[in-house]
């Protein structure tokens, strides 16, 4: 079996094997804590989920009373919300058939929504061209990058379909790769550079799908997760040049654009790159980025909300397009957060001054975070974490000693999973393995929200250094 095969199979299997280990211990634990059985924790803190509400951060104010406002327009009538709050929902209100949340709404999405949408990324991109029927709203950036994928997989071609995916990656997206009948074909990042990506790398992950499929399409995800690295502008135009080289189709996960915090760092679109790369590459290179109202300082990862913007694409492709997204319409509650998200408060508006007060909090605990988790984490000899430039996550590198690893083995787990099982057991802390995301053979890595408020970080810090040092003492 090749090295491609083994990835996508390898971990289709263990997302369903090993996270079954991980949750359903969890939930085992939680029952025992509620039936008074004695720990040296209280409660279990997971932060296996890129879900900073899970985690403990506050949702914003302006977000849930517009929602109230919309759900329940009798609100409006008190004098206990924003005059800007109730002319928000109003507005909304109004584009929504019947003045109802209860309606159905067009295909790709309420029509004044998409217009601030389009709005918002010309903003974002200094001006550069977007048109709202190249935008589609989706129930959230999976459903529609799966549904992307659906246009360029062909399930019946020989060779079979293949995309060029990012080690470490998402195993969501794996596994929709390979549900399609294609084929995911790694490139690895570069950890020792702060997880890289090398265009030679590119080179050789193409190459090697010679006589296995045929890749059709490249796969970013920037900032990273898990990885939490945040490309360059020079490294963003480096890949566009390569896709237009090796005609490949680019598909940008970008849905924590607006969770960069390294010094050096500035988030930077791959619509804007192309852009300023000028024509004829900015003409023909075909692009679909991804965002969500489910990420980044929201984080409202229940109403499963996020769009797409398509570029370059050929009006026939639209079309199918279209009658892909007809199949499951957005609720209209996930578009009302997305015209929050892409039209905030500002300055002068009533809601401002505490929107401002919020959101500077959830970006000052995430920095504190940052600089705590890479201080504490990289004070132990046997761990290492890359500096964190963007994203939710930490994902530093486990340096497990043999007995442990033979230990895992006896135990028929991968070694970080057999690490994360031990670290929740022991200490109350759930973490995700490494091995569900991909990384170079031999490595093992751990994945954890740093989205949290700043006491819950310490403790998790705590309860992990704790573990760690017995841990490792155990297995010396």
């Amino acid at each position: 079996m090749s090295v491609l095969q083994e990835i996508s199979s390898d971990v289709r299997n263990m997302k369903q094997m090993e996270n079954f280990v991980l949750f359903r211990r969890t939930n085992e634990i939680k029952e025992e804590l509620r039936r008074g059985v004695r720990k040296s924790y209280r409660e279990v803190i997971d932060v296996s989920w890129g879900d900073p509400h899970r985690a403990g951060v506050k949702p914003l104010s302006f977000v849930r009373q517009v929602l109230a406002a919309c759900l329940y327009p009798e609100l409006m009538d008190g004098d206990k919300l924003m005059v800007d709050v109730k002319q928000r929902a109003q507005r909304l209100l109004g584009t929504c058939a019947g003045g109802s949340v209860g309606s159905y709404c067009a295909t790709a999405g309420i029509p004044q929504i998409l217009q601030s949408i389009s709005q918002y990324i010309m903003r974002r991109d200094g001006g550069v061209p977007c048109h709202p029927e190249n935008i589609y709203i989706s129930p959230g950036s999976q459903w529609a990058l799966t549904n992307i994928l659906k246009v360029l997989v062909n399930s019946e071609a020989s060779p079979r379909t293949g995309v060029l995916i990012p080690v470490p990656c998402h195993s969501t997206t794996i596994i929709s790769l390979t549900t399609l009948g294609a084929v995911a074909v790694p490139y690895y990042l570069r950890e020792e550079r702060g997880w890289a990506l090398e265009m030679e790398e590119l080179q050789r992950a193409l190459d090697s799908a010679k006589g296995v499929c045929n890749p059709v399409a490249l796969y970013m995800i920037n900032p990273g997760n898990p990885a939490g690295y945040v490309q360059s502008r020079k490294s963003i135009q480096e890949v566009i040049r390569f896709a237009a080289e090796k005609k490949l189709f680019l598909l940008a996960d970008e849905v924590y654009q607006d969770c960069v915090y390294g010094k050096e760092s500035e988030f930077v679109s791959y619509k804007r790159a192309l852009a300023e790369i000028g024509a004829p590459l900015s003409d023909s290179v075909e692009l679909a980025s991804f965002h969500t109202a489910s990420k980044g300082l929201m984080g409202e990862c229940g109403l499963r909300t996020g769009y797409v913007e398509l570029v370059n694409l050929d009006p026939a492709v639209m079309k199918h397009i279209n009658n892909l997204f007809s199949t499951n319409s957005c609720p209209i509650l996930g578009q009302i957060a997305l015209d929050v998200m892409v039209n905030p408060p500002q300055p002068g508006d009533p809601s401002y001054p505490l929107y401002l007060k919020e959101t500077q909090h959830i970006r000052a605990s995430l920095a504190q975070n940052v600089r705590r988790v890479e201080e504490v984490i990289n004070s132990f000899p046997d761990f290492s974490c890359q500096p964190l430039e963007g994203g939710a996550f930490a994902f530093p590198r486990l340096f497990l000693p043999p007995k442990a690893i033979e230990r895992a083995k006896e135990a028929g787990l991968q070694p970080d999973t057999f690490y994360c099982l031990r670290l929740l057991e022991e200490a109350g802390v759930l973490f995700s393995p490494g091995t569900e995301y991909g990384q170079k053979e031999g490595t093992y890595h751990i994945r954890f929200c740093i989205m949290t408020p700043t006491d819950t970080m310490e403790e998790i810090l705590r309860r992990l250094s704790a573990f760690h040092e017995q841990f490792m003492k155990e297995f010396s």
